[in-house]
């Protein structure tokens, strides 16, 4: 019994996050093959009169065409360092990524907060799945693009990586050389979540009854010509519900965080996401980034330990952890009185020279 409450609870949460389906339509919305956006303001935080802001669109190695918020700070001239930012797993670039990008554009970096493939106002179809190599891609896609611009130097181009985007960071970083710094903020390892459950509780068992579920919803996805949804965070609260769950309501279903294309605010992922995630391992490699990594989590977040542990994979002495007191995991998505900002401000200035 015990075996079969996590490995439910597994299932659903690691897909979306969730801790039960939201009441809403679980099919996938009609896909376009050109991704459109819009060009108002839509962010889940006020825009800044310090930067610039303008829609761009940029394509991965797999075709993929991605959409983002291109930051510029205000009366600069000449070629500036570039920080590309995209997480957490789940949200959209008009919450926690652009916030983060835009407060960096304000402290002389341009930046680009983006749409993972699949989901937002970037293209892929089918909508909404995750990939390891297609979401690691897109960091690097986002590279390729800032790389490019007149008035980016690219030889000073960092990420930052949020939540489960904090894990994809550092498996870029691993690949791609051209990234100069990394920042991963309360983050992540999907690959090892997925496989293992929190904190390692899956054995075997469980992991091969998980592959089973997932494989025959598979089965009925083809039958009936669609990909059902695993559901976001849900929208009726259980008052059993873990702090974290809470903590991801507080966020992703109140005015602070709701966004519309926000598969955690909604429907959440494609629900056989998890199986890609289940058999690619993350970080195999974060041992040999030679680039500065600077890895930040809260005190009290329930994600911590991926953190901790993907940080005793780094070496050399260019490498930094930072426990945020008293934080939370979500606390570090808007709270801009805790996110360090002066610290991802001197840690990208350091090394983006």
């Amino acid at each position: 019994m015990k075996r079969i409450a996590i490995l439910i609870l597994t299932t659903v949460l690691l897909t979306g996050y969730s801790y039960g389906r939201n009441n809403n339509e679980n099919q996938n919305p009609e896909y376009m093959n050109t991704p459109t956006f819009t060009t108002e303001w839509d962010k889940t935080f006020p825009q800044s009169d310090k930067v610039d802001h303008r829609k761009v669109q940029f394509t991965n190695r797999f075709g993929i065409t991605l959409t983002g918020d291109l930051y510029t700070p205000k009366n600069t001239e000449g070629k500036l360092p570039a920080i590309a930012v995209s997480g957490p797993f789940g949200a959209v670039k008009e919450q926690s990524s652009g916030l983060y990008a835009q407060t960096m554009a304000e402290r002389g970096f341009i930046t680009l907060a983006f749409d993972p493939s699949y989901t937002g106002e970037s293209g892929g179809e089918p909508r909404y799945v995750a990939s390891p190599d297609i979401n690691t891609e897109d960091f690097s896609a986002a590279v390729d693009f800032l790389s490019i611009q007149d008035n980016i130097d690219p030889d000073r181009i960092g990420i930052i990586g949020i939540c489960g985007w904090g894990g994809l960071a550092i498996n870029a970083a691993a690949i791609d050389t051209r990234i100069k710094a990394t920042a991963a903020s309360t983050m992540y390892d999907m690959s090892r979540v997925n496989a293992n459950g929190y904190n390692d509780s899956m054995d075997a068992e469980a992991r091969y009854e998980l592959r089973e579920q997932l494989n025959a919803q598979r089965t009925v996805d083809a039958r009936n010509g669609n990909n059902v949804l695993a559901g976001g965070v849900v929208d009726s609260l259980p008052e059993d519900a873990p702090k974290f769950i809470k903590d991801y309501y507080d966020y992703y279903k109140t005015p602070c965080g709701y966004h519309e294309r926000s598969l955690n605010s909604n429907n959440g992922w494609n629900a056989t996401s998890a199986l890609s995630f289940i058999n690619t391992q993350q970080l195999s490699y974060a041992g040999e980034i030679r680039n500065p990594v600077l890895i930040i989590h809260g005190e009290k977040a329930h994600s911590r330990y991926f953190g901790e542990d993907a940080f005793k994979k780094l070496t050399g002495d260019n490498k930094e952890l930072m426990i945020i007191p008293s934080a939370s995991h979500t606390d570090l998505y808007d709270q801009t009185d805790i996110i360090p900002f002066d610290k991802l401000e001197s840690f990208f200035k350091q090394n983006l020279k």
